[in-house]
This record gives structure tokens, sequence and C-alpha cells, in this order.
């Protein structure tokens, strides 16, 4: 059996260590008393009661000599175990290790009883007696304890052993039957830590006058009527013995003294009972178990509860952090995304070849190529700025990495080489074409405003892409030509370079859209190992007890989960640009994971963030039903041309539609004919009101601001279409 709860011992330790315990506290020394009794393979017989009532005696009866010793006072100051051995002889075992080893018992008197001042010895660890006698060596243990009702500290010590104890024997006095401290005792020290397997033993009947005796007996069995102990079926649980007379007629070897002092009568039943129990200790251990478990599994759960539930509130906002992060970085990678998108596009050479080329071809011509390309750039850094605006608020939102500029430069202005000027009849050759207005800086004169036209003219009819020359070609013809494949080539250098950094620039975005993974904390860290190893420990537990037989009210812990770790970053996309000889040879580099930087600076207050986070979003909803709005086909489309600029919309027609707009009105919150400006604050005002998001967690409160909105939207609707 030492084996089958060596483990369950173990984990009793554990989990002792685990709850901080002090060493002094009841609880931890009941844990060190039932673990050394798991673990002790004899079978031990404590002999308990207050002092002076005979426990020495008693066991000096039973052993058939004056092992330990007896006296008027209390005596006994140490726990004395006494075990089996062919020689009388005494161990004891000091504090500092030292073992003290004598033949006999004579030095019990030095370390085993109390001293002047009627206190234990401090150094002393333990007392065993070892001598011959049967029943000791059916592998049976005697412990004689010291009196209780005399000091707090033999009290306790007492009462730790108890649990070491399988079977007690409680000693009562006949002439003080069953005091109040002892009813206490029994329920306090016995019962209601699982000790239930009890003999009692009246001591001093012998003392009283007949009549007294067979009243004292009837007392006697009522108290052992009300205790019910638990011991093997057909034995009584009340026994008479008169100790000091049974004492004497063992030592003078008298058969019918030691008989009538009850002494044979409990000896043969105490074989018997321990003869039983022995073949199932099992019945005797499982109460006390039980009961220290039962309060060492209520104070591991409601140490784990406490520290789940400190962990789980750290989750919570945690994870309520990074959801509105999330949101942020979602919306910023999709508008970063599509401005990108937007840019690539105006980027496209066949884009920038249809829009600019054949104002850059006349600009070149009339010698005005640098205001052409400033509106080019004009063009560019509105682009640009709507691209880095994105990142410029990842950066504000997540303090990673502050964004460089996204430059992209312009080609050198092309240059073009005039083939010899002809003479003044050429120009009026047949079938060329003469434009008048232009400028004519290039050649001056009619020349130029030729070549204008036929620029015009050849970009119209494709004539540029024709390999072979007419021969017929009028000069202002080869002129135009060399105009427009020089913008030809200045846009295709401008297309090449600006894609190339454009795609740099996303890989760069990575470092900005970067939403940090958030780690734990040192201090929920420790407390996620504590928590882990204490509910180990409690599952550990419930599968021993179950092991043996002892019923459990819990469930096993399941491992408290982590908060939502993040590393969502921008990811560009690889996009084919059509007609673009670069985009075609374009190879895309494999995604390097980047290292998130340090942060620079403080990050913002959750309702900084979540302030944040709503006012863009609100912006996003906005310019998508702006666009909306502007779709091709749609009324609004059609109408916002020809709407005053801050006028909301036009006089309705019919009564329906004048109904219509006044309840939008209304539920806007608005004056009939307010400008566009307000209704767009009001509409923003009340989106920050009732968006759903903010709801999150409440379903009466969300289906409500749903409702609401649905109402705003119609009316914002309404308001923007007449």
């Amino acid at each position: 059996m030492q084996t089958e709860y060596e483990q369950l011992a173990d984990l009793l330790k554990k989990a002792s260590v685990l709850l901080n315990l002090e060493c002094k506290l009841q609880l931890h020394q009941d844990i060190i008393s039932i673990c050394n009794y798991l673990t002790n393979p004899s079978f031990r017989i404590a002999v308990f009661g207050p002092f002076n009532h005979g426990k020495s005696t008693l066991l000096n009866a039973i052993l058939g000599t004056r092992t330990l010793p007896i006296d008027l006072i209390p005596t006994t100051g140490a726990a004395i175990t006494i075990k089996y051995s062919t020689d009388v002889q005494t161990r004891i075992m000091l504090v500092d290790g030292t073992e003290i080893y004598h033949s006999g018992t004579e030095v019990l008197q030095q370390f085993a009883i109390l001293d002047g001042n009627r206190q234990m010895r401090k150094d002393v660890v333990s007392v065993e007696v070892f001598c011959p006698h049967h029943f000791l060596e059916m592998g049976v243990e005697f412990l004689d304890l010291p009196g209780t009702n005399d000091r707090e500290e033999q009290d306790n010590l007492v009462r730790q052993q108890l649990l070491s104890a399988d079977l007690v024997i409680q000693l009562l006095d006949a002439r003080k039957l069953m005091t109040l401290s002892e009813r206490e005792s029994l329920r306090d020290w016995l019962l209601d830590r699982g000790i239930k397997t009890v003999v009692f033993v009246a001591n001093f009947l012998n003392l009283l006058e007949l009549e007294e005796q067979k009243q004292v007996q009837n007392r006697l069995l009522f108290v052992a009527e009300s205790f019910r102990a638990e011991l093997p079926s057909s034995f009584s649980n009340l026994y008479r013995v008169d100790a000091l007379p049974a004492l004497r007629a063992r030592l003078k070897g008298d058969v019918a003294e030691a008989n009538s002092s009850g002494l044979v009568a409990f000896e043969t039943a105490l074989q018997n009972i321990v003869g039983i129990l022995q073949q199932n200790r099992g019945s005797v251990r499982l109460p006390r178990i039980e009961a220290i478990a039962t309060q060492i599994q209520l104070l591991l759960k409601a140490k784990i509860d406490l520290i789940a539930n400190e962990i789980k509130s750290f989750i919570d906002k945690q994870n309520t952090k990074i959801e509105i992060k999330e949101k942020a970085v979602n919306l910023i990678k999709q508008g970063f995304s599509t401005s990108i998108s937007e840019l690539r596009d105006w980027l496209n050479l066949a884009n920038l070849l249809t829009k600019y080329q054949a104002n850059g071809a006349v600009a070149l011509a009339e010698n005005n190529f640098k205001s052409w390309e400033n509106t080019l750039k004009k063009d560019l850094n509105q682009l640009q700025l709507a691209t880095v605006k994105w990142l410029d608020q990842a950066y504000e939102f997540f303090q990673a990495e502050r964004p460089e500029d996204l430059l992209i430069p312009f080609p050198s202005e092309p240059k073009i080489t005039l083939p010899p000027k002809p003479t003044n009849n050429d120009l009026i050759e047949p079938g060329s074409i003469a434009v008048g207005g232009g400028i004519g800086w290039l050649l001056g004169g009619p020349v130029g405003a030729a070549v204008v036209g036929s620029i015009s003219y050849l970009l119209n009819k494709n004539i540029q892409e024709q390999e072979e020359k007419s021969a017929n070609e009028s000069y202002h013809q080869q002129v135009a030509k060399l105009c427009i494949a020089a913008t030809k080539d200045y846009l295709s250098d401008f297309n090449s370079q600006g894609l190339a950094i454009l795609a740099a620039y996303e890989q760069k975005a990575e470092k900005v859209i970067y939403l940090e993974v958030i780690q734990e904390s040192l201090e929920i860290t420790n407390k996620r190992e504590e928590l882990q190893e204490l509910q180990n420990t409690f599952n550990d537990l419930l599968r021993e007890l179950e092991k043996v037989k002892i019923p459990v009210n819990y469930q096993h812990y399941q491992q408290i989960p982590k908060s939502k770790t993040i590393n969502n970053r921008y990811s560009p996309q690889p996009e084919k640009v059509k007609d673009s000889p670069q985009a075609q040879t374009k190879v895309e580099s494999p995604r390097q994971e980047v290292s998130p930087p340090p942060k620079t600076s403080a990050s913002p207050r959750p309702e900084e963030v979540e302030a944040k986070f709503y006012n863009w979003e609100l912006d996003e909803e906005i310019a998508r039903m702006k666009a909306e709005m502007r779709a091709p086909g749609s009324q609004t489309s059609k109408q916002q041309n020809t709407t005053p600029k801050n006028q909301v919309s036009n006089p309705p027609k019919t009564q329906a539609q004048k109904d219509k707009i006044t309840r939008a009105y209304s539920i806007l919150e608005l004056q009939p004919n307010a400008s566009l400006t307000e209704l767009k604050q009001a509409y923003r005002t009340l989106v920050k009101k009732w968006h759903p998001d903010l709801f999150v967690g409440k379903p009466e409160l969300q289906k409500q601001a749903q409702e609401k909105m649905h109402l705003v939207n119609e009316a914002y609707t309404i308001l923007t279409e007449n």
C-alpha cells in the first residue's frame, strides 16, 4: 500500500507549497502528518487523552514491563513511538541531526519527560523505543502521546500526531467521564478530520464504589452509542481497563488479576480489530485523506479562480485594444491600398500617353514644356499626398516608424534635333496642313502653327506609329513626330522610374502600417505560469483521489487561453499594369518579415485610440457614400452639376417628396434648407453617437443603434439626392 499513496502524498505536499501555507498553520502540519502516515507501512495505534489519565501506564501494562516513564504528574513530553525489536533500546533524534542510541529506556528520563517548568524539550525531533513483543512483531506500532489540557504546545503536537494513527485509543477517566474538553477534542481533533477508528477505554473504574461503577458504566454505554466508530462489525468501541492494577498484575505474572482488570479482554479485542483493519487499511485512511484533501481543493480552487480572473481581466482589456487596433489597421491598409492603386493606374504608360502626351508634345513644340510639366507635377502631388496621408495616420496611431515622403522625380526636359529648315515653298505644298493661331516658338510663324496642328492630327490618326516615312511627308509633320516621340520617351521614363519607386515605397510601408505583437507583461506571464502549475496540481490531485476511490466534486481545469497576438502589416499586392513594358518584366520581391522597430514615443491612451478609429471609420463611410453618389447613372451624379454650391437640394416637385425631405431633416435634427456643410456635420455627429460598434456586447442597444443608423443613412441619402 506504500507505493499506492506516494504520488498522492507528494501532491499534497506540493499543494501546501503552492498555497504558501505557513509552517505553523494547522493545515500545513496536517498535510505533513498525513503524508508521513500514507508512506508508513506499519499499523500505528495512538493512546490519546488528558494528562494523568494513565496512558503510559496502560501501554506498559500491554507491553508487560515498565518501558515508559510514569508518575503522578504529567511526564510524557514527547510523542514516543514503540516499535518491535529483539532487544530493548531507545533512539533519540535531535534537531541538529544527532542520533542517540541507548540500550534500555532509562534515557527517556532525560529526553522524553517534561522539564521543571513542565515544558517539552525543543531540541528533540523524535523518540523511539524498541522492545520485543509479539503484537509489535505483527507490524504494529504504539504511539504514547503527551497529555492534553496542559500546554498549548503539547496539544498541537498531539493533534498533529493523531493523523498518523490507524487506530486511536481514547483513554477516559471514569471519575470525570467525558468532560467538555474531551468532547471537543473528540469532535475537532478526530471526527472532523476523518479519524473514525476510535476505541474508548475507561480507566480508574476500580476506584469507585460498586453503585457508582454501575452509574458510570451506563454513562459509558451512552458515550459509546453516541459515537459510532467505524470498527469491524461485532466489536465494541468501549472497554474497561484499570491500568495500574493491570500493570502490577503483568509485572507479577498474575493472570487472574490481569483478567479482572479488563486488560486481557481489551488485548484480545485489540488484536482482532487490528488484524482485520490491517487487511483493509484503505477504509481507515480514506476518510482522513478526504478531510484534508477537501480543504486543500477548496483553497486551491479559490486561488486558481482569483488568478484566473486577474488574467481574464487582463486578456479582455488587451483583446479590446487589439480589436480596435485591428479595425484601424484594416481601414488604413484599405485606404493606403486604394491610394496606391490609383497612383499606379495614373502612372500606367497608356494612361499617361492618353491624358498628357498631346499637350506635352504641343508644349514642347511651343517651347512651353515647363508649364506643362508643372501641371503633371500638380496631379502627381495630389496623388502622392493622398497616399502618404494614410501612412501619417498609421504612424500617429501605432507609433511604429515615421514614414518617408513619397518622391517621384521627373525626367530631364526632352531635347530634339530638328531636320534642316525647308524653303518657304515647302510650306504650301499640296496636302499640307495649315492651322492658324499657333505661336510657333520653335520654327516661328506659320511653320510653328503647322507643327502644332500636325501633332493633333497625327495623334488622332495614330500616324506616329507607322515605321516608314512617307516620301511626301511635310517638314512640319516630321517635326511633329519628333515632338510626339520625345514626349512619349519622357513619359515612358517617368512611368518606369515612378513604378519602381512606388513598389519600393510599398515595401517601406510595412514598417509604418504595422500593428506590433502585443506581449504579455512579465507580471501576467508569471501569473499564468503560477496558474498553470496550480491547475496542473489540482487536476493531478483529482486524478489521484479518484484512483484511491475518494469522490471528487470538482471538474478538471482547462488551460486558460492567451490573449490575441497580432502581426498585422500592410502587404503590397502585385498588380499588372497594362501596356507597360516595365510592368510586364517586373518581378515582385519576396516578402521579408521586418522586426518591429522600437517605439519612439508612448502609445496613445485607449480612449484616444478608440476616438481616432471611429473618426477615420466615419470618414471612410462618408467617402464611400460620396463615391456612390458620383457613380455614373446615379440620380445624384446627374444633379450635382446643377445644384448650387451651398444648397442641399432642389425643391421637391410633389407633396410626398416634401414630406419625405421634412422627415429627413427631422431625423438628422436639422432645420429645413440647411447647408451641405451642416448636413455633413449632423450626419457625422449622429454616426458617432449611434455607430453599432459602440454597443458591442449589448445586443438590445446594438439592435437599436442599427435601426437608428438605417434611418440616419436613409435621411442623408434623401437630402443629398434632391
